[in-house]
């Protein structure tokens, strides 16, 4: 592992025109498990200019019967929905506006071939929802055991969005991007080299008082939220590099639900598997193994057993356990990766890695999923139902296994 380099991650807002898919999507997950815990649902959205578009495969009792057919009141509750996060995220311009948009609900039922394939039956436990990969990854460059150069590039933009939704910052709009390059010395970041924000604002915030008050502002939240340590004279900045940021949101680019998956995990210091997570119910194993993953990644680190940690699992469609399980905390770990792969497998509180099992040990039948969808789904705060596999509860187990 090298000791000594430059690393790079970036970070999109709330508005940015896919995470209004993804807030979306993960919305109408919401809305679903609210009236049915075991609903099936793959929401995907699409968002340009004054249009929202849903697609996808669904299953609940109380939403859809297996006819396609609509409970009723139901499709007057999604719309509600949609406009109502559009309207939270700040969407309010003449070319993306909450109350102005169109909508299309073209939702319909998930194929029999699929549900036969997952759901339990008989002496057949709930298989996975698809196959694929899945991984978890937790390092000791924050205290949120995060990749430093992902974790401050998400606390920027919240930092923006918060003064924006306060009014402490009213020249700005919803849509907003940054990256964070850290120099790192023996693996551990030492230096700033450069940062970039791009964010939407008001008209008139590109020249004169209005662009130097911006960027000011701008400089000054980069350094509540990055350590002054890390910063210098040295530190290179690009705020607003093409000049001019008026036009944005879905109007400005089209949105794609699962189209920032990176920034969705762990900024590119970890792989990623196949599959995006929002829009999911937690059957989907692109999700709720992921999660997991990060459960186990997450604890391994806070226990001392590492200081970085990367975990893999794998299903199959229709089969309920991982076809594997792989452990590499790359050299850091202070007991064999093969001891924390056999421990893992011991603990019968995650009931051996198979969906239901880890949906059980984590409380992922719940409408937990709308706060996932900005700022990343890991490094987050276990509060209140959310985040669950941020918690960081399983370290005495995990040393006693490994005694």
């Amino acid at each position: 592992m090298r000791q000594s380099y430059l690393f790079t991650s970036e970070s999109v807002s709330e508005g940015h025109p896919d995470k209004v898919a993804d807030q979306i999507s993960d919305a109408i997950v919401d809305l679903f498990l609210s009236k049915d815990p075991e609903a099936r649902v793959a929401c995907e959205t699409l968002t340009t200019t004054n249009l929202v578009v849903l697609a996808g495969e669904i299953r609940g009792r109380g939403i859809m019967d297996e006819a396609g057919n609509w409970a009723p009141g139901i499709e007057q509750e999604i719309e509600q929905v949609v406009r109502a996060t559009v309207k939270k995220i700040g969407y309010e311009q003449e070319g993306f506006h909450w109350e102005k948009l169109r909508f299309e609900n073209n939702l319909h039922p998930q194929s029999a071939h699929i549900a036969q394939g997952v759901d339990a039956s008989g002496n057949k436990d709930e298989g996975a929802g698809d196959q694929g990969i899945m991984f978890g990854f937790a390092c000791d460059e924050t205290p949120d055991l995060m990749p430093a150069t992902l974790d401050y590039s998400h606390k920027i933009l919240e930092k923006l969005a918060a003064d924006r939704h306060s009014g402490a910052a009213p020249f700005l709009e919803p849509d907003a991007k940054s990256q964070v390059t850290l120099r790192f010395e023996n693996g551990k970041p030492v230096a700033a080299t450069a940062i970039v924000v791009s964010t939407q604002h008001k008209k008139g915030y590109d020249e004169g008082e209005h662009e130097a008050e911006l960027k000011a502002y701008v400089r000054d939240a980069i350094a509540s939220v990055i350590p002054a340590s890390l910063l210098s004279d040295e530190t290179v900045y690009h705020i607003n590099p093409t000049g001019s940021f008026e036009i944005g949101g879905p109007d400005g680019d089209s949105g794609l639900t699962g189209r920032k998956i990176i920034v969705d995990t762990y900024g590119g210091a970890a792989p990623h598997g196949g599959g995006a997570f929002s829009g999911k119910d937690p059957t989907k194993v692109d999700r709720s193994a992921a999660y997991v993953a990060r459960y186990l990644a997450k604890n391994i680190v806070a226990a001392g057993l590492a200081t970085r940690c990367t975990i893999q699992l794998s299903y199959a469609i229709g089969v309920s356990e991982p076809l594997s399980l792989y452990v590499d905390t790359h050299g850091t770990g202070t007991v064999g990766d093969d001891r924390l792969e056999q421990a893992i497998g011991k603990m019968e509180r995650l009931g051996r890695l198979t969906p239901r099992g880890i949906r059980t040990a984590l409380g992922l039948n719940q409408p937990i999923y709308a706060s996932t969808a900005a700022y990343g789904h890991f490094g987050r705060k276990a509060e209140g139902g959310l985040f669950p596999w941020e918690k960081t509860d399983l370290g005495d187990e995990l040393k006693a296994l490994v005694a």
